[in-house]
């Protein structure tokens, strides 16, 4: 085994990845000797080259899509918020098993309640969008006792299954439709794949108001079609780029015990954006 503790991100495609870049600064930041890389996997061999990687001394690993689902079935054991989630996107390689766990609902909580300044608890929360990126977050985000959270699709069915699966946990669970959404929202958070391809989910401006928060889990160097929707009716807004920090910071977290001060992390990735420009 290497003397520095390996770890990577795994997807088809990878090039793209942050999570490079991002957990070198961590590293750095706590003086973890560790290296941290991209992993293209074949489509049909996941698998496969997670066994390679843990035979040359993987440590653990993040996953990317397409391959969250089968990292929740490889893993021998799971975290709560990963069982929730239905899917895995941090790997920890241990002696005799592999923990899954899914940290993208922490990175939502943490980048809203921590870096936003804004409170969860007891607020009225509007989810828009009943797939993996709304049920990776619904856990953590009951955690934070809001008064009430919506979960809101274009199909309301779609809605309804998911919100069943998790009325065990909380009784301030909704399910509905687009269109029958009524009252304002203390905060919007966008989890449709809407923002790709600059539409905007089919939501009344009524919904929110001046003391609305708008959230787009999607990030660029400039604000969605969304997010300049919701500025436009007088909400405060921010993208998803400080949930991508934060739930590496959470992975990270998981392998090495120590938590890296995110801060310098997001403004520096923000600056990297602005210059691509």
């Amino acid at each position: 085994m290497s003397a520095i503790d390996q770890y990577v991100v795994i997807g088809n495609p990878i090039a793209h990845s942050k999570s490079p870049a991002i957990h070198a600064q961590f590293a750095a930041q706590t003086q973890q000797a560790i290296s941290y890389e991209r992993m293209l996997a074949p489509l049909d061999d996941f698998a496969g080259a997670v066994k390679k990687f843990i035979r040359d001394g993987g440590r653990g690993a993040n996953v990317t899509v397409p391959f969250k689902l089968e990292a929740y079935r490889y893993a021998t054991k799971l975290t709560p918020r990963a069982r929730a989630a239905g899917a895995v996107n941090t790997l920890k390689f241990e002696a005799d098993h592999i923990l899954g766990d899914n940290t993208d609902g922490v990175g939502l909580v943490r980048d809203i309640v921590y870096n936003a300044g804004i409170e969860l608890a007891g607020r009225r929360i509007l989810l828009l969008g009943a797939g993996g990126a709304a049920r990776g977050v619904i856990l953590p985000m009951l955690a934070e006792h809001p008064a009430e959270l919506v979960i809101a699709n274009r199909t309301a069915a779609r809605a309804h299954e998911l919100a069943a699966e998790f009325t065990n946990q909380s009784a301030s669970l909704v399910a509905s439709n687009f269109t029958e959404l009524s009252g304002q929202f203390d905060i919007i958070i966008n989890a449709t794949s809407a923002s790709l391809s600059a539409a905007l989910p089919d939501i009344a401006s009524t919904l929110l108001g001046r003391q609305s928060f708008v959230y787009d889990m999607m990030y660029a160097a400039q604000p969605s079609v969304f997010m300049q929707w919701a500025a436009v009716q007088g909400a405060t807004v921010r993208d998803g780029l400080g949930m991508l920090v934060e739930q590496a910071a959470e992975s990270f977290f998981l392998w090495r015990g120590v938590r890296p001060d995110t801060g310098l992390v997001y403004e520096l990735l923000r600056a990297q954006l602005l210059d691509q420009q």
